[in-house]
């Protein structure tokens, strides 16, 4: 009986050895091959807004496919949940937004995210339910635009290229409602989440909408916007990232399906110059 309890002892000791000399991979997960042998299988988790980003990374997701990478999508609705899962580690990276939004977020939110490389241009539009030019604005319409700070200034600089406002100094990516110096039509703003501009189109005059929302509602940007930025646009979207995983091996790969042949003849097909390729 002393034995089989010592033997018992014995294997349970070993057992809790080889558990404490494993180490974890929480971005890899095991597969088996074709001859019976597991292989390691990368696991990349990327958050996204649905259009255009999640749709581009449908594309990436075949490419990294063949080197053995496997990408995650994590779709989200609004612009504030891709950078704080990215910041809690709950994603790898995240594709949804501009240089300027990401620089602002980090500002405010103490974080210290960067961009790995940039990949489209959305330009912001203008759009109306009720008017088919910006000559048939009237006095005191209203005309909704972002609330966020980046894009809030974006959609302002928009207005004065095509001369309903005038800006302080010329403009910056600084600017707000506060820095209107000149306007003529008495334009009213209503800032609202940028998620929901299309959803107020019949409740206002205009709306300044993104294009990664304006396409899900219906909306051609090429057809339907009264005003449009030009290729020329700062505001590339970008691939961000924690800093510290600057150097990862799997995310240069993710850039390099991101900026490839295949993703720039999608966007150009897909969104047939509604959305612009920045690589």
């Amino acid at each position: 009986m002393k034995k089989i309890v010592s033997l018992f002892l014995a294997v349970a000791l070993f057992s809790a050895l080889l558990v404490g000399c494993s180490t974890e991979q929480p971005a890899t997960s095991p597969q088996e091959t074709t001859n019976g042998e597991e292989k390691t299988e990368t696991v990349i988790k990327v958050g996204a807004t649905p259009v255009p980003h999640a749709e581009i990374l449908e594309v990436v997701k075949d490419l990294l496919e063949e080197k053995g990478i496997k990408l995650e999508i994590v779709v989200f609705d609004d612009y504030v949940q891709p950078n704080t899962a990215l910041a809690d580690g709950e994603i790898d990276a995240n594709f949804f937004q501009h240089q300027p939004y990401l620089d602002n977020f980090n500002e405010e939110r103490s974080l210290n995210l960067i961009s790995l490389t940039k990949v489209h241009v959305e330009p912001l539009g203008l759009y109306s339910s009720s008017i088919k030019s910006i000559d048939e604005l009237k006095d005191g319409s209203t005309i909704a635009i972002p609330n966020d700070a980046t894009n809030n200034a974006r959609s302002l600089l928009l207005l004065q290229s095509n001369g309903i406002i005038k800006l302080k100094d010329g403009g910056s990516i600084t600017s707000s409602e506060m820095d209107v110096v000149e306007n003529p039509k008495n334009i009213k703003f209503e800032a609202i989440e940028a998620a929901q501009l299309p959803r107020v189109l019949d409740d206002v005059d205009a709306a300044v909408i993104n294009t990664n929302f304006a396409i899900p509602a219906g909306l051609n940007p090429i057809k339907d916007a009264l005003i449009i930025e030009d290729g020329n646009s700062p505001y590339a979207n970008i691939l961000a990232i924690r800093q510290e995983d600057e150097s990862r091996e799997d995310l240069k790969e993710l850039v390099d399906a991101l900026n490839s042949e295949q993703v720039k003849k999608f966007i150009e097909e897909k969104y047939e110059g509604a959305i612009i390729p920045a690589f």
